[in-house]
């Protein structure tokens, strides 16, 4: 399974199937959520909530992934993830695109 940013292929033609999106929410612990409020407060980089992004995001693309799959899709071009929130006690972010047959792998 491929995940595209791209919208189009050279030379390889596709048929483009169905919107398919995913989500992750990921909570924070009250500790990492005090850390990070005095982190606001003071100035400075929020890295225990970078660390939280990323692991959503990972996450997020995971789903995805297998959503494509379990459709019988070969990929996923045009993946976008939205701009991820944090919000009181968490994360969130959701990612999409559209799946996608090789025209010499599938039947039409």
């Amino acid at each position: 399974m491929t995940l595209h940013t791209i919208e189009r292929f050279e030379g390889r033609p596709i048929r483009e199937g169905e919107l398919i999106f995913a989500t992750a929410v990921y909570a924070a612990n009250i500790l990492r959520d005090l850390r990070e409020r005095v982190t606001n407060t003071l100035g400075g980089r929020m890295t225990r909530y970078e660390t939280l992004i990323e692991q959503a995001i990972a996450a997020a693309l995971e789903t995805l992934d297998e959503k494509a799959r379990a459709k019988g899709y070969d990929g996923v071009v045009a993946v976008r993830i939205s701009h991820p929130a944090v919000v009181e006690g968490g994360v969130e972010v959701v990612v999409y695109g559209t799946g996608f047959h090789y025209l010499d792998n599938a039947t039409t």
